[in-house]
């Protein structure tokens, strides 16, 4: 049996807002939209549908990325370039830093909406040998 990931329905204050934020970092391109959804496609196909709710029922999320280094650089580049807190560690003790765990490299912001968004280049315990 397979089983895959295929959407998410991603919880914003304003679902245009949140979504440019997302692929004005990441490259990425709005994909379809439709009744109260705007949908990003990532690379494995899987869709982050973001939606418009009232603020007082988002209920902050972890949404972590593996990226190549060329896109981690891009989004990093961003990231400073509008002066989005960042940290290096998701406790936010390491403002301002990116992380080196797993012999890669990770950092941590905040989208529009209070989502917790990390980006690594290498996952979590390193490649398989």
């Amino acid at each position: 049996m397979s089983v895959d990931l295929n959407h998410t329905i991603v919880h914003s204050r304003d679902n245009r807002e949140s979504a440019e934020f997302f692929t004005g970092l990441l490259g990425l391109e709005i994909t379809a939209e439709w009744g109260p959804f705007i949908a990003v496609e990532l690379n494995n196909g899987v869709t982050l549908d973001f939606a418009t709710v009232p603020a007082d029922s988002i209920t902050p999320q972890h949404y972590a990325f593996l990226v190549f280094e060329e896109e981690f650089d891009a989004a990093y580049e961003q990231i400073s370039r509008r002066g989005i807190e960042h940290y290096a560690d998701p406790h936010r003790k390491h403002p301002g830093a990116i992380n080196h765990n797993d012999g890669g490299r990770g950092v941590y912001f905040m989208d529009p909406s209070g989502h917790a968004m990390e980006l690594i280049t290498v996952p979590y315990g390193g490649w398989p040998s």
